[in-house]
């Protein structure tokens, strides 16, 4: 039986690296297309050598041009610190990178699975967010280059499907953490777990009782396959995430407790726009996915320790 060819754009990064190892493993024939903007060679340095994953250095801006089975469009900055590093691009690299997925879509009959974001949701007025809450965001804030970013893309991606067939599947992709996440990226895990590890005080922004839920990568890996290979006509938007809840504080004491540190929490001014609760209600994601997490905080943070323990 021929092998499917999946496309994977933002492959080299944190999620898309993941997901590559994961197609590879169910022998796949894997296309990694990535800038390296945020991505990095090194995410994918152990499968260079793989005869069925090819790497792919471009700029989803642009058109690609392969042939392909599945696209997975994961390709932008996801943290504030690199989306707002250039705003314009961001959007750029939201916008026309699904415009360029969904004609490679349309030109190859391959069905495409657009990376969105529980940031469409802004801060939300209803707890937890469905699918169906349209949002709270703001169309000018220093967010809005990533939040309508990805609102665009999604309504871009629908326009392609009621206009042309195209088979799509978005995904809203609730706080994401493991191995692999860029020790400089400015996540708020990823802060907490390198300063305890430096004896640094950690860093709160705000009063620290903002609440995010945050899932681990294999358990998000897991739930982006089931949706790219669920039943015809099933589109989503899903949600997928961990709806455990926890507040900032508390994500920094657990932080601070698995790595033994003697780190200090220090607070400081709350970011504009930053969501004062994040929750995704997942039914719809069991319902039709068979999905849900199954990794604790706990557990999914002593393995990312462990991985940043090797970086620093």
């Amino acid at each position: 039986m021929r092998k499917r060819r999946i496309l994977v754009t933002g492959g080299a990064g944190f999620l898309g690296s993941h997901l590559c190892d994961r197609l590879l493993q169910e022998g796949n024939d894997v296309i990694c297309v990535d800038n390296l903007f945020t991505g990095s060679k090194d995410n994918i340095r152990h499968l260079l050598d793989d005869p069925y994953f090819e790497f792919i250095r471009h700029d989803v801006t642009q058109p690609v041009f392969v042939e392909c089975d599945q696209i997975y469009n994961l390709a932008c900055p996801a943290s504030p610190k690199w989306y707002q590093k250039d705003p314009i691009y961001t959007f750029k690299t939201s916008v026309w990178g699904a415009m360029n997925c969904l004609g490679l879509a349309k030109r190859t009959g391959a069905r495409v699975l657009q990376a969105s974001t529980s940031e469409v949701y802004g801060d939300p007025e209803i707890h937890p967010q469905p699918e169906e809450y349209r949002g709270c965001v703001n169309t000018i804030g220093i967010r809005s280059c990533y939040d309508e970013g990805k609102r665009a893309a999604e309504t871009i991606f629908f326009d392609y499907h009621r206009m042309h067939g195209v088979d799509i599947k978005v995904m809203r992709i609730f706080n994401t953490y493991g191995p692999r996440m860029d020790i400089n990226d400015g996540r708020v895990i990823s802060n907490f777990i390198i300063q305890a590890l430096l004896g640094q005080d950690i860093t709160i922004y705000g009063d620290g009782l903002q609440t995010r839920s945050f899932c681990y990568v294999d358990d998000l890996i897991e739930g982006m396959v089931r949706l790219m290979n669920s039943r015809d006509g099933f589109t989503g938007p899903v949600n997928v995430g961990n709806p455990g809840e926890f507040t900032i504080r508390e994500l920094a004491e657990i932080v601070i407790r698995l790595t033994g540190s003697n780190s200090k929490l220090i607070y400081q001014e709350l970011p504009e726009d930053d969501p004062k609760q994040r929750k995704p209600n997942i039914d719809l994601a069991k319902k039709e996915l068979g999905w849900e997490p199954s990794v604790i905080l706990e557990e999914g943070l002593r393995k990312t320790i462990d991985y940043f323990k090797q970086c620093l």
